[in-house]
């Protein structure tokens, strides 16, 4: 039987756009990018592992920060070019702003104008004291 993974559509950098979706909520609570070591590294540790494209490494979401996402679902979409992960996100920050949520800029339609409408639950400086 084929690897799942074998069926993904993956870009011509080897890569596969992630939504990634509180598992309870069901909110999007980021967007990130895979290849396929680690999307294999996630699968085996049901730990989400994504592909730094600034930085074109892997990365660990929470290594830094401590919020770490434990993988609970895993959703090809029906042209196999998307993922949709569900996670467990540990201690509610999925931002390296300090929110909830990657997605916390609203778009007033009637006036074009950036909106913020999540508001930071903890300092960034607090959490990533030990990176500066």
């Amino acid at each position: 039987m084929k690897n799942w993974i074998d069926s993904i559509k993956w870009t011509e950098d080897g890569l596969v756009p992630v939504v990634v979706q509180d598992h309870i909520s069901n909110k999007v609570i980021m967007f990130a990018w895979m290849n396929r070591s680690s999307l294999e590294a996630s699968v085996e540790q049901r730990k989400a592992i994504y592909w730094s494209r600034s930085r074109k490494k892997v990365w660990i979401k929470g290594e830094s920060s401590g919020y770490y996402q434990y993988i609970q679902d895993i959703i090809l979409d029906c042209d196999s070019d998307v993922l949709l992960i569900k996670v467990k996100q540990e201690g509610g920050i999925s931002c390296h702003t300090g929110r909830e949520s990657c997605f916390y800029n609203r778009i007033n339609l009637e006036n074009n104008e950036i909106e913020e409408y999540e508001k930071v639950l903890r300092d960034p400086n607090e959490i990533y004291k030990d990176e500066k």
